[in-house]
């Protein structure tokens, strides 16, 4: 009997998924079985999801092939036609121990082909939580699931249903478990992690999750939160990032666009001073704050003077990591039919200018650590991270998932030297 073999594609919320699931199908005892997590947040998502899927099935030609993630759930019958598929179920269903258990019985006639509910039905997160994944320094916990919001260029919503939360106490317990297993930094994660709470009695907010954590679990080391809208940041999660030196100083932010017309027109729910602002208040209240961002490039109707205001706010947020993303037309949204689509070799080039100006940024970056003394948390023998998440490699060997002090000597471009 072989173990089940995983392929995750998208989001780390995806990769904590595939964690659980792989336990899941453990404990129901399936084997020779091949499970392809996939992501739709763009129509290329999908194209590459088809392409692993048929790889997969020439490399595993005996193995029953499943497919679930969010181009299971927002497209089931797209994969339920291919040749090389045997099931699809969908995000709710992945993380249900008797979906497993039907997998790992024979099921032809026994298990339905297709089991994809649907997920806006859902009102409860995924009972199932994992104690950590990835390395032994760091490890990821779920906290919220789903979006409530409907912006114009994104499937996610379809594919994750409403945004739901998990308690606190269920939350601060899993955490105290990770530290005394030896973990030395938790991030908190979901699809729209600062809606978090809006759904749970007396509707807490993440401030209150985070500074709950840091009460009640005083021996983590460090705290991380991970992508989150910084419209939606309420007053204890600036409270935290000021005076908690545990919460580490590092925030992705979901900005999409620099200019207001298109802010509006993606159904975005800030404009561009309020970014600015944003940054400008956490950079006050800790003045070792670095930021990543989500920017896309292309979106329908963008002429060159929006563009420029999306180039001109990396620098008016001093904003260090960007995930910038080329504008991709995902049927099923309404951006899609928006008459005035940007040509693909505009927002090829568009995109390529952004990344330039990140680029430009992490080397400012970089050279401002030089000197600086870091305490880096050791993902394997030689590199390791620090607080702002910066990538520093060491020539001779530390202790993994422990946090050691260094002074930094040199840079790469893309890495510290310590």
């Amino acid at each position: 009997m072989s173990i089940p073999k995983f392929t995750t594609l998208g989001c780390r919320l995806n990769a904590y998924e595939t964690e659980a699931m792989k336990e899941l199908s453990q404990q129901a005892g399936l084997s020779n079985a091949v499970v392809v997590n996939t992501c739709a947040v763009t129509a290329e998502a999908v194209r590459k999801a088809r392409q692993e899927i048929r790889k997969l099935r020439r490399e595993n030609p005996d193995a029953r092939l499943i497919v679930t993630g969010c181009a299971a759930q927002t497209e089931p019958e797209t994969f339920a036609q291919m040749d090389e598929v045997d099931a699809v179920i969908g995000n709710t269903e992945k993380m249900q121990p008797d979906t497993w258990k039907g997998m790992a019985a024979d099921f032809i006639g026994q298990t339905e082909a297709v089991q994809v509910d649907d997920i806006m039905s859902v009102t409860e997160t995924a009972g199932h939580l994992i104690d950590g994944f990835g390395t032994r320094s760091r490890a990821y916990v779920q906290v919220q699931n789903g979006c409530d919001h409907r912006c114009t260029f994104c499937i996610i919503p379809y594919g994750r249903g409403n945004s739901r939360s998990v308690p606190a106490g269920v939350v601060v317990d899993q955490i105290k478990r990770l530290v005394d297993r030896g973990y030395n930094e938790v991030v908190l994660t979901g699809v729209d992690l600062t809606s978090w709470g809006a759904d749970l009695p007396a509707q807490p907010k993440l401030g209150d999750l985070v500074m709950r954590i840091l009460r009640l679990v005083p021996d983590l080391p460090r705290l991380r939160i991970s992508s989150i809208d910084s419209i939606e940041v309420d007053e204890n999660l600036m409270q935290a990032i000021a005076t908690e030196p545990c919460l580490m100083p590092h925030l992705h932010l979901s900005l999409q666009h620099g200019d207001d017309l298109i802010l509006k027109r993606m159904k975005r729910r800030h404009l561009r001073d309020d970014a600015i602002r944003f940054t400008q208040e956490a950079r006050k209240l800790r003045p070792d704050m670095t930021f990543g961002a989500d920017i896309i490039a292309g979106f329908p109707t963008e002429t060159d003077a929006h563009f420029e205001n999306s180039l001109k706010l990396v620098a008016d947020c001093d904003l260090t990591w960007l995930h910038v993303f080329p504008y991709s037309k995902r049927e099923g949204t309404p951006a899609a039919r928006i008459p005035q689509q940007i040509n693909g070799n505009i927002i090829k080039a568009r995109a390529a200018r952004l990344r330039a100006a990140g680029e430009a940024q992490v080397t400012k970056h970089l050279t401002a650590q030089l000197g600086k003394t870091h305490h880096i948390l050791m993902e394997n023998p030689t590199m390791g991270r620090t607080e702002q998440f910066t990538e520093v490699t060491f020539t001779s060997p530390q202790p993994e998932g422990q946090i050691v002090t260094a002074t930094i000597t040199d840079h790469t471009g893309s890495q510290l030297k310590a």
